[in-house]
């Protein structure tokens, strides 16, 4: 079939499989150095517990067999290990079949985690990252031109984050059709980075332009990237610098980058097709099952864009294979921070010695500059965003996490920058309070070198201390 393939778009599949592949790799790396605190055995909330109520069917992943902490290690760095070789390239020295089962092992092994990844794994971009690793497994590689339908599907994808993230925010919150919300969104996002403050303070027509502008972005160009070259080139290349501002602006994990790799497919670069072999027929028939398979899946997705009721980052299969997203479908007016101390007084007051603990990612000493950690997600950091918005989000690993830092458990103390106490020494007691934060002026950052003002608001946990002596590591 003369029409199956389009050679013209192998250089485009290049680099969306390298660029996939170092997505992936971000990943599982992650997940490698932060489940044994969130996940574990011993962790604030264990993937045998969760395994044990809920059933396979509805999570398919290898741990409903056995789980173990080593386990999880295993199949993390495994997970690495494969994706760093898909980044090298190793899938082009691969007949078509072997290929793609090497392209079959990652999508298999993330799935694994994120199904029962629970809270931890409750993000958008973890669903974006297997719908696009399910389809590059179809891609193929050297031996044959990339198929038009697996390109045209990856489109589909792109389409839907992006036209269902601006029709969120079209029925959302207001401020997206009073162009208002950016007046807002860079002090009041999950996390900051180091440029955020800076976006914050541009004056408020530009931030009038920037909502206006990504309304563009996300309501037209979408339909652009079904059109021919090189209007879908333009399309793509608009939403590539779209996200690149976004990403300068905040830390959203890998969701922008993924968003670009989606974009880098639909890209037609300036390149001459090397001879590549004819498609097989098996080759062709698999393609065409599983495109016929997506289009099915697609029906409720799709239902859920023209939806008056539509939500957000929504899986409609426990595969993960067709999913609906979107983002921000409100904004926030003013920061809130939970901020976690401890003590080492046997009784606690006021006028205590209370020492805070400083978290990687998140605000908390008012002095210190925001990072920059995307694409590597600080899940804990992200979670303690929604637990100021409402202790509702707190309500099943809060406590064991209090209760880890009274033990001065190691692998929670790693998801840390600091902890105020030395490892032999645990705190008696911990406590939360919340407090209101914002952007100082320009003035107030001359004068003190901050970047945050912060108010207390209230007690989020009064001092809690252990029932029982810690246990030992």
């Amino acid at each position: 079939m003369g029409w199956f393939t389009a050679p013209e778009y192998w250089l485009s599949r290049l680099v969306f499989q390298r660029a996939l592949a170092a997505v992936y790799l971000v990943a599982f790396l992650t997940a490698a150095v932060q489940f044994r605190a969130l996940l574990g055995e011993r962790g604030m909330l264990p993937i045998p517990r969760f395994v044990a109520r809920v059933p396979f069917r509805r999570a398919p992943s290898l741990f409903h067999l056995r789980y173990s902490d080593t386990l999880f290690a295993v199949v993390a760095w495994t997970g690495c290990a494969v994706a760093a070789a898909l980044l090298a390239g190793l899938d082009a020295w691969l007949p078509l079949w072997g290929g793609m089962l090497l392209w079959l092992v990652p999508w298999a092994l993330y799935l694994s985690i994120v199904n029962v990844g629970q809270t931890w794994y409750g993000f958008g971009w973890e669903s974006l990252l297997l719908e696009t690793g399910f389809l590059a497994v179809f891609l193929g590689n050297d031996e044959v031109a990339p198929p038009v339908v697996v390109l045209f599907l990856l489109r589909w994808i792109l389409f839907r984050v992006e036209f269902g993230a601006g029709l969120i925010k079209l029925r959302g919150d207001e401020c997206w059709r009073k162009l208002t919300c950016l007046h807002h969104h860079h002090e009041t996002q999950p996390m900051p980075g180091p440029l955020s403050w800076f976006f914050h303070r541009l004056p408020g027509p530009l931030h009038k332009a920037e909502v206006a502008a990504n309304h563009v972005t996300q309501l037209l160009v979408p339909f652009l990237l079904f059109a021919p070259q090189p209007v879908a080139t333009a399309g793509a290349a608009l939403m590539i610098l779209t996200q690149l501002w976004l990403v300068l602006s905040g830390n959203f994990a890998w969701l922008n980058w993924l968003t670009i790799v989606l974009a880098l497919s639909a890209v037609r670069f300036p390149a001459s097709a090397p001879p590549l072999p004819a498609a097989p027929p098996w080759y062709e028939a698999v393609v065409l099952a599983v495109a016929a398979l997506v289009l099915v899946l697609s029906y409720r997705p799709a239902l859920n864009l023209v939806s008056r009721r539509q939500v957000m980052n929504r899986s409609f299969d426990p595969l993960h294979l067709v999913n609906t997203y979107g983002a921000f479908g409100s904004v926030s007016r003013v920061r809130y921070e939970v901020v976690v101390e401890g003590t080492l007084d046997d009784t606690p007051r006021p006028d205590s010695d209370w020492r805070e603990y400083e978290f990687r990612g998140k605000p908390g000493d008012p002095r210190r500059q925001p990072r920059q950690f995307a694409p590597y997600h600080l899940r804990l950091d992200w979670m303690m965003w929604f637990a100021a918005l409402s202790p509702a989000y707190a309500g099943a690993w809060f406590g064991a996490m209090v209760e880890r830092l009274l033990e001065n458990d190691r692998p929670t103390l790693r998801l840390l920058r600091r902890s105020p106490f030395p490892p032999d020494r645990p705190p008696r007691y911990v406590r939360a309070r919340l407090f209101r934060y914002r952007f100082t002026t320009w003035r107030e950052r001359r004068e003190s070198g901050a970047c945050w003002h912060r108010e207390y608001v209230r007690d989020f946990l009064p001092p809690t201390r252990l029932d029982r002596a810690p246990r030992a590591d």
